[in-house]
């Protein structure tokens, strides 16, 4: 699993126009090659009489699947420009198809990079991309009167409280960065007296919002 990584917040589309043409960026986190491809069908039977629906992805840790497919616009002019705006923002498991409804002004080898390169930068933005971080999921079990306290410290800390359980003793979990879980459960001990119990458990990704580029 990798320290941290980015990737699409969730699916959406967004629609520009460009001399009269209208392109339509359609975004979603994939994890398989057969759940891209699915998307890309999806879409094209979604938009049937459109004059072309580009697509590129790239899934995997290290990049492994990389494709683009130009669907009929000259060569290199719309897969490989969707392709590259997803490399330069470093994603991972996310695919693009742009639909394309042509508005009778032909844009040229250079206007057709520019104009699906811009759709995909402007679909991204509009849908969301966020840092995927590698934590370990904390639980600190404490007795009720330590709540308040608990919940209060965590919420001002750098720690990113997760959720709150509440039965016999209350639980809370919390997102710790692996370089620190030796320093959370001392600062908890210190701040309990020793009273709370602190178990490590599974390593989860935290999720944060990235501002547009």
């Amino acid at each position: 699993m990798l320290p941290h990584y980015f990737t699409v917040k969730k699916q959406g589309e967004h629609e520009i126009i460009i001399q009269k043409s209208r392109f339509i960026a359609h975004v979603s986190r994939v994890e398989t090659e057969e759940a891209a491809q699915q998307f890309i069908q999806e879409i094209k039977k979604k938009h049937w009489n459109a004059n072309h629906n580009c697509s590129a992805y790239l899934i995997g840790e290290h990049n492994q699947i990389q494709k683009a497919n130009d669907d009929g616009e000259p060569s290199g002019t719309a897969g490989v420009p969707i392709l590259e705006v997803l490399k330069k923002r470093d994603l991972k498991d996310t695919v693009v198809v742009v639909t394309r409804y042509f508005g009778g002004i032909k844009l040229g080898a250079g206007g057709l990079i520019r104009a699906y390169g811009k759709s995909t930068t402007e679909g991204l933005n509009a849908v969301g991309v966020v840092e995927r971080k590698l934590m370990t999921n904390m639980h600190v079990e404490a007795d009720y009167s330590w709540l308040g306290k608990l919940e209060n410290e965590l919420r001002s800390s750098v720690y990113h409280l997760k959720e709150i359980h509440y039965s016999d003793q209350v639980e809370i979990e919390v997102y710790v960065d692996d370089s620190a879980v030796k320093d959370f459960s001392e600062w908890i001990i210190d701040m309990t007296n020793g009273q709370a119990e602190i178990l490590e458990g599974e390593k989860l990704y935290l999720e944060v919002d990235m501002p547009p580029r």
